[in-house]
């Protein structure tokens, strides 16, 4: 009539033979043990982590909670079971909704070097003064070039800190800033004042510069977050008394943010490892040269295709690098090719026009 299976009867009659009427009340289903629940050890740990990061002005989210894990403690624990303790425990203050990570453009340069971010930023002294920190920042890898503190900003220091930044890490091919008038006069005098000194350098130099919309701070994401990331991280010590403690705070923090802090955008790597595993950039000499980067992944005979002038070229490169995937920087007939993912350069050639199969050149049956 109730259309139950006789087996669940036997059960029913079974407990309440044992318990009478309580055989009718709602049992829990909670299985008696948890082999696969977090370790008691491991839940400290997470709240710990939490908590030291917190103190010091790092990140501490799920995510990189989870890299010091492995890191450091050598455990591997998902990023949604780390969130579910740090709710347990109280340690997440829910933030106002957002717009979805798919809605935004992101863009990010090829090498290190094609693009440099600037921007000004506020920081209050011990005193209430305030100072204002200038950041260069590779866009490619995030590295922090430089980050200097300043009384003022002004179109003098914005190309001293250009040009002795360049002269540690070279030129880069362009720049990219808001439109303050320490980086542009476009905007000065209804449009009539002429460049001033920095974009003079630049077009001397043959660096394009370029800007960021008026009211459009996310075209300069990338320097912006880093001073965010900056600001947290000052929150957490006491104010600077004068300009130079203030300096010495910013070059502790660049050091901990280009060597040790793993950057989630990089793959938990380090601003300084993605710097340097590529090849740098730099302003362009000839402006009518072709250049360009193509992705590309060694096929199982040792080659790589390129298209130049309408005609596929086929280049060698190994069978040693079979399936290795390749980045190629490519000048006109000049061309490099990178291990992608080591940033070994694997080959450098010119190419030749006049010949399909650029060859590695190395003999088919070497004599020892």
């Amino acid at each position: 009539m109730y259309g139950v299976s006789r087996g669940w009867v036997s059960k029913l009659i079974a407990r309440y033979r044992a318990e009478g009427d309580a055989a009718f009340e709602p049992v829990s289903r909670r299985p008696k043990s948890s082999p696969n629940k977090t370790p008691a050890a491991t839940i400290e740990a997470i709240i710990g982590l939490r908590r030291t990061l917190t103190e010091q002005g790092l990140d501490a989210g799920p995510e990189t909670i989870g890299w010091h894990l492995q890191r450091h403690h050598g455990e591997i624990v998902s990023v949604s079971t780390i969130r579910r303790h740090l709710i347990a425990a109280g340690l997440v203050t829910p933030a106002p909704r957002k717009r979805p990570r798919s809605s935004y453009i992101r863009f990010q340069a090829e090498l290190p070097n094609e693009t440099w971010q600037s921007d000004m930023t506020h920081v209050s002294l011990a005193d209430g003064t305030d100072s204002e920190v200038l950041s260069w920042l590779d866009d490619h890898a995030r590295y922090a070039l430089s980050v200097t503190a300043h009384n003022t900003v002004t179109t003098t220091i914005v190309v001293d800190t250009f040009r002795e930044t360049a002269g540690q890490h070279g030129y880069p091919a362009s720049v990219l800033s808001d439109n303050g008038m320490y980086y542009t006069a476009r905007f000065a005098r209804g449009g009539h004042a002429g460049p001033n000194r920095f974009e003079t350098l630049l077009t001397n130099l043959g660096i394009t510069q370029k800007h960021s919309r008026p009211n459009h701070p996310t075209t300069c994401g990338k320097v912006e977050r880093f001073q965010q990331t900056l600001k947290k991280w000052l929150r957490a010590r006491p104010p600077a008394a004068t300009i130079n403690d203030l300096q010495a705070l910013l070059d502790e923090f660049t050091d901990e943010y280009n060597h040790r802090r793993p950057h989630r955008s990089l793959g938990r790597t380090t601003p300084h490892s993605a710097y340097t595993r590529l090849p740098k950039t730099g302003p362009r000499t000839d402006p009518t040269s072709e250049y360009r980067i193509r992705r590309d992944r060694v096929v199982t005979s040792g080659k790589t295709t390129l298209r130049y002038n309408s005609h596929l070229y086929k280049i060698g490169i190994g069978r040693a690098h079979t399936g290795t995937p390749i980045t190629m920087l490519i000048i006109d007939r000049d061309i490099r090719i990178i291990a992608t993912q080591t940033g070994e350069l694997l080959r450098h050639l010119q190419l030749d026009p006049t010949r399909t199969y650029q060859p590695t050149q190395k003999p088919r049956n070497p004599r020892t």
